[in-house]
């Protein structure tokens, strides 16, 4: 069983970045492979990176790839998010997610264990 603790969000303006953080507890967190999920006002939540137990492979949803990067620390136990080139869509409470090992990082479904979120919102 893994903890999730997202932390991080926060207000920034259209162009900005941010980078956010999720610290976990409990055992094996090097051997799960992690993500972030968003979900925005009246949406539905989405899985928009992963990154695999040993940092590779990733995978980035197309909504944010070559602006986000998805990073583990595996010693710190912390997943982080940077953010750059954020845009008022972007604005949602963001969510850290464990998915035991065997399972892919880009199946929304792999992923058991959640934190309590973190709200980004980008202002124009």
């Amino acid at each position: 069983q893994v903890q999730l603790v997202e932390s991080g969000g926060g207000l920034v303006q259209a162009g900005g970045s941010l980078r956010i953080s999720c610290v976990a507890s409990g055992r094996a967190f090097s051997t799960y492979g992690m993500g972030w999920f968003r979900q925005a006002p009246g949406k539905e939540r989405e899985l928009i990176t992963g990154i695999s137990a040993g940092g590779t492979p990733t995978y980035y949803a197309d909504s944010v790839k070559g602006r986000f990067t998805i990073s583990r620390d595996d010693a710190k136990k912390l997943v982080y998010l940077q953010m750059n080139s954020l845009t008022p869509e972007d604005t949602a409470v963001y969510y850290c997610a464990a998915a035991p090992a065997g399972w892919s990082i880009s199946s929304s479904f792999a992923y058991e264990h959640w934190g309590q979120g973190t709200q980004v919102t980008v202002s124009s």
